[in-house]
């Protein structure tokens, strides 16, 4: 079924809660929705868009919004084999939603991206990821509807020059809708804990669990010297849903589009600048938190070089860097303009550029 609503106010469509409207807003049931529609009538661009999450609309849309309700989620069994088991899901399926479909099912893959807000849809296009893992490392393949050609198209997991949040699809936005997405998930044990402090963390809750007598029954060895319960992946979905709980705002009651920028990768002589930088600011054993990365890169949090240059809590105007977790910006007053977000955008960047000369990349999509 296809609805389409003239002047539609997206204000509550949008995590950030900007207040604009697009000239027309297109929502569809069925992938076959597509080939019924009069594309030509329809106000320009076109612009897919799932829950408004990562984007930062500067300005009302002129063109139309078109949003996915396919919500299906099916297992392919012609193509799962052994422990690999092949998941479409439609991509209107809240991505959140999903990774709980699939620690329910005790299928491990996305287990560690629990909890980011959007749809399926836009966790191919963004290349969501979360504690070392990324969309595009269990993506098989996209199906989408190709505009030009008013015809069907999958493409491959290869093809689709997954980067680091980034993908085909935000470079080619109006001419490929996706329609659904194919996982490949596993069932065989393998939890990715070696990111940040979440091995950590997972222990902690594991140790809860015990305590509350839940029913997690014994594995048959420990894993990560964990003791011997078994670790299954919805125990890592609660997890780092509690770590994300306590750090980042909640959606619906803080506007904001989760993280704001990327964290910045630079070469090893541009590390060790800000490693000397901090090192002369604060003693010689000041650390500066890093993850080596392949070809001699380090990658830095953004969010420690926000922190460090005194913008956490800070505000101006409607808009403030999260107090808990200085990556996120937030629409804090509820009534933020789109110039209040881009002014402590830019102040943040022009600062850090000017201290460390790091230019941070904005993750948010500004519209």
């Amino acid at each position: 079924m296809i609805k389409i609503t003239k002047n539609k106010d997206l204000g509550k469509l949008n995590t950030f809660g900007m207040k604009v409207k697009s000239a027309c807003y297109l929502t569809y049931t069925e992938p076959d929705d597509l080939c019924k529609i009069d594309w030509e009538s329809l106000p320009q661009p076109l612009f897919p868009m799932g829950s408004g999450s990562n984007l930062l609309f500067t300005k009302d849309f002129p063109g139309t919004i078109l949003h996915s309700e396919y919500r299906k989620i099916s297992i392919l069994e012609e193509q799962s084999r052994g422990d690999v088991v092949y998941v479409e899901a439609g991509a209107g399926v809240e991505f959140d939603d999903f990774c709980q479909w699939a620690a329910s099912k005790g299928y491990w893959g996305i287990e560690n991206l629990s909890g980011i807000p959007g749809t399926v849809g836009a966790s191919a296009v963004q290349n969501v990821g979360a504690y070392g893992v990324e969309a595009g490392d269990v993506i098989s393949q996209v199906n989408c509807y190709e505009l030009a050609s008013g015809n069907f198209v999958c493409i491959d997991a290869k093809d689709c020059a997954f980067a680091y949040r980034d993908s085909f699809f935000k470079h080619h936005r109006g001419k490929y809708i996706v329609t659904s997405v194919v996982f490949r998930l596993s069932t065989l044990f393998s939890p990715q804990l070696d990111y940040g402090h979440l091995q950590e963390a997972v222990e902690r809750n594991m140790e809860f669990v015990k305590a509350q007598s839940n029913p997690y029954l014994p594995c048959i060895e420990p894993f990560y010297g964990m003791p011997q319960m078994q670790l299954t992946p919805m125990l890592v979905r609660d997890t780092v849903r509690i770590i994300r709980d306590e750090k980042l705002p909640p959606v619906g009651k803080v506007g904001s589009a989760g993280s704001f920028f990327k964290n910045p990768v630079v070469s090893a002589e541009t590390y060790n600048k800000v490693f000397s930088t901090v090192c002369a600011e604060k003693g010689a054993d000041a650390k500066v938190p890093h993850y080596e990365l392949e070809g001699g890169l380090v990658k830095i949090p953004a969010a420690f070089l926000i922190e460090y240059c005194g913008f956490k809590g800070a505000s101006r105007g409607g808009a403030a860097v999260w107090e808990k977790q200085p990556l996120v910006l937030v629409n804090a007053s509820g009534k933020a303009t789109a110039d209040d977000i881009l002014g402590l955008e830019k102040e943040i960047t022009n600062t850090i550029k000017q201290k460390f000369g790091i230019e941070l990349s904005p993750e948010v999509d500004h519209i």
